[in-house]
């Protein structure tokens, strides 16, 4: 599977984990679906470093679940990252 799928998959894993935890995102549904693409992407990479298996098939289980899991990964810890700054410390005005 080429780059181009990686992507479409990242937006459509994206929205899968906006889905599965809903909830207000600091950056808004445009955020959530590039975090959805970088999530499926390092999912992906990860996946195939740790069970040395090419994840080629668009159709592919495993290709979706890792692309889901990389996402809800990543919305998770950029939930956890942003919504700190953004509760606790004031914010610098430019």
């Amino acid at each position: 599977m080429g780059i181009l799928g990686w992507i479409v998959l990242g937006l459509l894993a994206g929205a899968i984990a906006k889905a599965i935890m809903p909830g207000k995102d600091p950056g808004g549904i445009f955020m959530t679906l590039l975090l959805g693409v970088v999530g499926a992407l390092l999912g992906g990479w990860i996946g195939s470093a740790l069970f040395g298996t090419e994840l080629r098939d668009f159709f592919s289980i495993q290709t979706w679940l890792i692309a889901i899991i990389g996402s809800i990964v990543l919305l998770a810890i950029y939930r956890m990252v942003v919504g700190r700054r953004g509760h606790g410390q004031p914010r610098a005005h430019a």
